[in-house]
């Protein structure tokens, strides 16, 4: 990393803390590619928590100029004024991706807002906090799109749709992953929001040995596909995703909605719609969904794509 690199990242990061989000957002993307020499960083503003987060490995002097950086910006008025107080260095990098509090008081759990729904987030033991907030847009989607609706949340995680969902008015929302952990913590972010676990089921089940007790509780009229890229043993997005695709218009109420989504940077927007075309014909594209601004990058189709796609109504027949 350049003193140049480094001295952009502390202005841009300046100039995000002088106006703080008042919720939950990233601060800065390098993985988006638009800032030479800081592609193997991202700093998301957690509500008074900064989380710096490295992708690849830096020299020892480089990480020390880093860590340096960082805490002269903890003594900014900036910082001051943003009302932040914590500081953590990940590194993603490495086995179980460790951190390192450079400030503040270590805490295991914290609680952020995002469109005005709380989630609870995990901090400093676990790769993933619990909420990927490249997807805000979609969550927001979802919301607005849920009222009265019956939704099917696949590959769930914390769920986080599935929060926005019963937000917008749904009226039941089940939620399937393997990962029962995760699941629990949906729960958690449920019980946040003060919302009714009598609309949401948890199914702690590999989707491709579950397909009946999915359909037990259909046909939907919202259904979220958001699996991750790659999952040892369970998923493998080339292979598996088109094996979900051909089981959707079974699930699906005529007019009803798919959200697809995939963050493989080698799989654009293309490949999902050509295999939503191939596997359920029946399903037509609408749209793909913008990522939030905080999140530019170079190359579009690397991004997130959240694309948006409908079941036909049937044929009207006259006599």
């Amino acid at each position: 990393m350049t003193p140049t690199a480094l001295t952009t990242l502390q202005q841009h990061l300046l100039s995000a803390l002088d106006i703080a989000p008042n919720e939950t957002r990233r601060l800065f993307h390098g993985r988006g590619r638009c800032w030479p020499g800081l592609e193997q960083i991202t700093v998301d503003w957690l509500q008074g928590v900064l989380l710096v987060a490295l992708f690849k490995p830096l020299s020892d002097d480089d990480l020390q100029a880093l860590i340096q950086m960082l805490l002269a910006l903890s003594a900014s008025s900036a910082w001051q004024q943003s009302g932040a107080h914590s500081l953590l260095l990940q590194q993603r990098y490495l086995v179980d991706s460790p951190s390192q509090w450079l400030l503040g008081e270590p805490v295991e759990h914290w609680d952020i807002r995002e469109h005005g729904l709380r989630y609870r987030l995990d901090l400093g033991k676990k790769q993933n906090t619990g909420l990927f907030l490249d997807m805000r847009h979609g969550r927001q989607w979802v919301q607005a799109q849920a009222s009265g609706k019956r939704v099917l949340n696949l590959f769930a995680y914390t769920c986080g749709f599935s929060v926005a969902a019963i937000a917008g008015g749904a009226t039941q929302v089940v939620n399937l992953d393997m990962a029962r952990a995760a699941l629990n913590r949906g729960r958690d972010n449920h019980r946040l929001n003060q919302h009714d676990l009598s609309q949401v089921v948890f199914l702690g089940h590999d989707l491709f040995k579950s397909w009946g007790k999915v359909a037990k509780y259909g046909p939907y009229d919202l259904i979220i596909v958001d699996p991750p890229s790659f999952q040892r043993g369970s998923f493998v997005l080339s292979k598996d995703y088109p094996k979900v695709l051909r089981r959707l218009p079974e699930l699906l109420n005529p007019g009803g909605h798919v959200l697809a989504c995939s963050n493989e940077p080698e799989i654009g927007p293309d490949y999902l719609r050509h295999s939503m075309a191939s596997e359920a014909p029946e399903l037509h594209f609408c749209e793909r969904l913008s990522n939030p601004p905080e999140f530019p990058d170079s190359q579009p189709d690397s991004a997130l794509k959240a694309l948006v796609f409908q079941k036909n109504e049937p044929a009207v027949h006259l006599d």
